[in-house]
């Protein structure tokens, strides 16, 4: 899949940014929350939309992969990324 949406949408409550997917026979809604880029991408707390944005695009191959798994995971459904999706689970 690829990101179709090159203009992430932050949230108003700047809560999370939404981007989009696609493939060659879906395209799924996606976001990421302020959370996990704080957790993951070392967005400061007090981060302005700016500053998120940048660490939306510090780390795109990653948040990518991971949506990717979860859109495997359920088919068709819009995906929302948390800091646990990012945990390393063995």
């Amino acid at each position: 899949m690829d990101v179709i949406d090159l203009l992430p949408e932050i949230a108003a409550d700047r809560h999370e940014i939404s981007f989009r997917l696609t493939g060659p026979r879906s395209e799924v809604a996606c976001a990421i929350t302020r959370e996990a880029l704080e957790a993951q991408f070392w967005l400061p707390g007090d981060a302005d939309p700016v500053r998120m944005l940048k660490a939306f695009a510090d780390g795109p191959r990653r948040i990518i992969a991971v949506a990717e798994r979860k859109v495997r995971l359920r088919p068709g459904e819009p995906v929302r990324l948390t800091a646990d999706d990012f945990q390393i689970r063995r």
